[in-house]
C-alpha cells in the first residue's frame, strides 16, 4: 500500500510496525547472496580465498543494515523509500551476480556503491524540499546527510580498489569497510554537521527487530538450502542422509537460541537500552550471520563426503558456524540485559577443546557433536530464562 507524496517521509510514531511485503521482498534478494557466499566458501580448498568472500558478506550486509535502519527512521510505504529499496535490491542482485570472480570487481563495486548514493540523493533532495514545513525535517536531513557524506568516502575506496591494476586491491577494499562500520560506529561524525544525536538512536521503533529477526530466520534456511542441493544430485546414502537430518536439526536449534527472548530484548523500551541495542544489533548480527554463513558452507561439504576423515578446515567450519552464531547472540544479549549465560560459555569451550581431537573422525560424527552441543545450549538457555526474565523487567524489553 502507497501513499501518492512524499510530505510525511519520517515515520510516525504510530506507523504499523509490520515489515511491507517491498520489505520482505528486498530481504529474499539478500538472503540468496548469503546463499553463494556460504557456496563459495564451501568451495575453497584453503583459507587463502576466505579473506575476499569474509570482506563481501561485511559490504552485503551492511547494505541489508543500513536499509533497514532506513526504513525505520522514515516511512516504507513511501514512493521516495520503495524507490530506495527497489535500486538496492538490484544493487544486490548486482554484487551477487559479481560475487564468484574477481574479474567482475567494478561490478560488485558498482553495484554496492550506487544504492547508498542514491539513498543520499533521494532522501536529502526531498528532505531539503520539505525542510521549512516541519522541524525534525531538518533533524531528518541532518541524519540523512552525515550518511550520505561518510558513504561516499567509502564509495571513493570500492570504485578506485576495482580501477586500480591488479583489481580488485582487497586491501583497498578492506579500508572501504572501516570506513563504513567505523563511521556508523562513532555515529557519523560530520564536518558542519556534527554526529548524529544519541536521541535518535532512541527513536528506534518495534520495526527495526522485527526486521532483524526475519531476516536472520530467512538467513538460517541457507543451512538446509545448500545441503538439500547437493543431497539432490547424490546417491541416498544412510552418512549422507545423517548428514542432512543433523543439518536440519542445527537449524532449528539455531533458530531456537535466536529466537527465546530476542523479541523482548529488541522491542525493549528503556531508552538507554534502545539506543544500545540499535548500534550494538548490526555488529552482533553480522557476528551471528557469519555463523549462519559458515555453518551451510560446513554442511555442503559434509553432504557431499559424509565419511572418511575431517579436514582441519572442515572441522573449523563445522564447529565455527555454531560458535560464531553463539558469540554474536550471547553478547548481544549481556550488553542489553547484563547477564552471562554461562552454559554458552561452556559450549564454546567444549567446542574449542574437541576441535584439534576430531580430525579423525567423519564428517558426519563431528556435525553430531557439534548438534549435541547446540542442544545442551538450547536446554540451558530455557532452563535459565528465568534468571533473564527479572532483567528484562527492570529494564523493560
Amino acid at each position: 500500500m502507497t501513499t501518492g507524496g512524499s510530505t510525511e517521509l519520517v515515520r510516525r510514531p504510530n506507523a504499523s510496525n509490520r515489515a511491507t511485503l517491498l520489505e520482505l521482498l528486498f530481504d529474499v534478494v539478500f538472503v540468496a547472496a548469503l546463499a553463494l557466499i556460504s557456496m563459495l566458501i564451501a568451495e575453497r580448498d584453503s583459507w587463502a580465498g576466505v579473506g575476499p568472500v569474509v570482506l563481501m558478506l561485511m559490504a552485503i550486509w551492511w547494505t541489508w543494515s543500513i536499509t533497514s535502519t532506513t526504513t525505520d527512521f522514515y516511512d516504507p510505504d513511501q514512493r521516495p523509500i520503495q524507490a530506495i529499496l527497489m535500486v538496492t535490491a538490484l544493487g544486490a542482485v548486482v554484487t551477487a551476480a559479481a560475487l564468484g570472480s574477481a574479474a567482475h570487481a567494478l561490478v560488485f563495486a558498482i553495484g554496492y556503491v550506487t544504492p547508498h548514493v542514491v539513498r543520499g540523493l533521494v532522501l536529502v533532495g526531498v528532505l531539503h524540499q520539505h525542510q521549512r514545513r516541519h522541524r525534525h525535517r531538518h533533524q531528518a536531513k541532518g541524519r540523512a546527510a552525515r550518511f550520505f557524506f561518510w558513504f561516499l568516502i567509502s564509495g571513493v575506496c570500492w570504485i578506485v580498489g576495482a580501477l586500480l591494476p591488479g583489481a580488485p586491491r582487497w586491501e583497498i577494499w578492506a579500508l572501504a569497510v572501516a570506513i563504513d562500520y567505523v563511521s556508523a560506529a562513532a555515529r557519523y561524525p560530520t564536518p558542519w554537521l556534527g554526529r548524529v544525536p544519541l536521541g535518535q538512536y532512541e527513536q528506534t521503533t518495534a520495526h527495526l527487530g522485527e526486521r532483524y529477526q526475519q531476516f536472520i530466520i530467512l538467513a538460517l534456511g541457507d543451512i538446509i538450502l545448500a545441503p538439500t542441493l547437493k543431497i539432490s544430485t547424490a546417491e541416498f546414502t544412510p552418512a549422507r542422509l545423517a548428514a542432512f537430518l543433523v543439518a536440519f536439526l542445527t537449524m532449528l536449534l539455531l533458530w531456537q537460541i535466536y529466537v527465546l527472548g530476542s523479541g523482548a530484548i529488541l522491542r525493549t523500551l528503556a531508552a538507554h537500552l534502545l539506543r544500545r541495542a540499535t548500534r550494538l544489533a548490526p555488529y552482533t548480527h553480522l557476528v551471528m550471520l557469519a555463523g549462519i554463513v559458515c555453518t551451510a558452507a560446513g554442511f555442503d561439504l559434509v553432504i557431499d563426503r559424509p565419511t572418511g576423515d575431517t579436514p582441519a578446515r572442515w572441522v573449523a567450519l563445522i564447529f565455527g558456524g555454531p560458535a560464531l552464531f553463539l558469540v554474536g547472540r550471547t553478547v548481544f544479549t549481556f550488553r542489553i540485559v547484563g547477564v552471562v549465560p554461562w552454559h554458552r560459555v561452556l559450549g564454546l569451550l567444549v567446542l574449542a577443546v574437541a576441535a584439534p581431537w576430531v580430525g579423525g573422525w567423519p564428517p558426519v560424527l563431528v556435525t553430531s557433536l557439534a548438534l549435541l552441543l547446540l542442544a545442551a545450549v538450547v536446554v540451558g538457555d530455557v532452563l535459565g530464562e528465568r534468571s533473564t526474565r527479572p532483567a528484562l523487567r527492570g529494564h523493560p524489553g
